[in-house]
């Protein structure tokens, strides 16, 4: 029988985090963000309490890029999403894990709209809600977040997407088999040195590479021949994504890039190489322009389209055949796009796939809980190079920086200046992120955000109860 509890209390906290260098993507730089830390306690049918908590930064101008608002304010935009979150998970009453998200999600979405918050922004409030609450079921069942999802100890079923049913779920679910070991994608900023690849090749491993586009074909176009020209040198077996969070502003600008990737001697050799291309057009304009004879060029997914548990099925009728996989977007919504892509190529209606995104998984809670989504998945390699940007536990106490090392050896490793991710061969292992129940992590709970304040929301005057 699935457990069943009620969330008797939430704790909001933040902590800046600060860039060794800016990272540039779509229209904005940035130079550090808040990380939210989210501790839950939740109480079982039988009085059992149990404590759990998540971790994720607060990225400014991604979840709306809205040209009129600040990067301030779309922060603000995810404290609010928070609250709103937490006053309605509070008041909801004994329930599944997945029961309580999906009975407040509807509510948690159209709250949001009515205080201009769009829908992407809206679901990182239950998103990292629900990771601190998993947590916090895991650790009171004694279950391991491997073993946990195995079982489907969150109750996770159809009623938010009726074009599957409840057996293609558990499928997928008793069936996976998670990965040990993935290959990180780094990320290329568009600030970012072209001459550094080498080095980061050299000190990493790495062979998978993620580029930014800027939504100008010729100059994307320039750019990417110099990026393929110095991986080409490397002399290493790299594979390419492309990234334009939602820059391109036509699909006569798109069709123009992919013209240049197809017939441009620059890319004689890229065609092998390039996986898919990322959230080209604006999540508006996503919806009312099919990509016709594009999708049969190159394999294209959506990230920031992606804020309704019916994204994906739509996505696929428009030619695209891909989701990114973001806790900060939902565990559950991965879930169930998951088990929605398996069936679709199982039955043959479909080759979908997943994949792994995210810089917003920075050392710690946050990086370790998205990775053991994304082994879970079985997927061998993920955008996984917060470090390149953020100096791993540099942001947080050293006695929090000391507890992780220790209880993860195997992810992390001292460096010169802070503990940061172990990056072999290219690759993160991970074993540890399932010898100890809960989500992912073997800290206590209660050692977890040292060093933080409460999450304060302004906007909360405005948009109160």
């Amino acid at each position: 029988m699935t457990p069943r509890f009620v969330v008797r209390d939430i704790a909001l906290n933040e902590r800046p985090v600060t860039f060794g260098h800016p990272f540039r993507f779509g229209a904005i730089t940035v130079n550090g963000a808040p990380e939210a830390v989210i501790h839950a306690e939740i109480e079982l049918e039988d009085g059992r309490r149990s404590v759990g908590v998540a971790a994720e930064l607060m990225v400014p101008k991604w979840f709306n890029k809205d040209a009129k608002l600040s990067p301030d304010e779309t922060v603000a935009q995810l404290r609010c999403s928070l609250h709103f979150a937490r006053e309605l998970y509070l008041k909801h009453p004994f329930d599944t894990a997945f029961g309580l998200h999906a009975a407040c999600y509807d509510h948690q979405i159209a709250r949001c709209a009515r205080a201009d918050i769009p829908a992407l922004a809206a679901g990182y409030g239950p998103a990292e809600l629900d990771k601190a609450i998993l947590d916090a079921l895991l650790r009171a069942q004694g279950m391991d977040i491997f073993t946990g999802l195995k079982r489907n100890v969150a109750g996770l079923d159809a009623r938010l997407t009726p074009d599957i049913d409840n057996a293609i779920i558990d499928n997928f679910l008793s069936s996976r088999v998670p990965t040990s070991r993935i290959l990180i994608r780094h990320t290329v900023g568009m600030l970012d040195s072209i001459d550094d690849l080498a080095a980061i090749h050299a000190d990493s491993g790495c062979r998978y590479f993620k580029i930014k586009l800027s939504g100008d074909p010729s100059v994307d176009r320039e750019r990417l021949a110099r990026i393929v020209e110095a991986l080409a040198e490397l002399d290493i077996d790299y594979r390419l994504t492309l990234d334009a969070n939602e820059q391109y502003p036509s699909y006569k600008a798109l069709a123009a890039l992919v013209d240049a990737l197809l017939h441009d001697d620059a890319f004689e050799h890229v065609m092998q190489r390039l996986l898919y291309i990322e959230q080209p057009l604006p999540r508006e304009m996503t919806w009312d322009v099919p990509l016709g004879e594009l999708g049969k060029s190159f394999a294209f997914i959506i990230d920031e389209a992606d804020s309704s548990y019916d994204a994906f099925p739509r996505a696929l009728k428009l030619g695209y055949r891909g989701i990114s996989s973001k806790s900060c977007k939902g565990i559950y919504k991965s879930l169930i796009n998951g088990a929605r892509a398996a069936y679709w190529n199982a039955m043959d209606t479909a080759r979908a796939f997943v994949t792994a995104e995210d810089l917003t998984c920075q050392a710690g809670l946050a990086i370790q809980q998205d990775t053991a989504l994304v082994a879970f998945h079985g997927l061998i390699h993920a955008e996984r190079n917060g470090h390149h940007y953020v100096d791993g536990f540099s942001n947080v106490s050293d006695a929090e920086a000391r507890e992780f090392l220790k209880s993860h050896p195997d992810l992390y490793e001292r460096g010169k200046s802070a503990v940061r991710l172990a990056v072999r061969d290219g690759a993160i292992k991970f074993a540890s992120l399932g010898a100890a129940p809960g989500f992912g992590s073997g800290v206590d709970p209660r050692h977890v955000g040292q060093k933080t304040t409460e999450i304060q929301s302004e906007m909360l005057k405005d948009y109160g109860t």
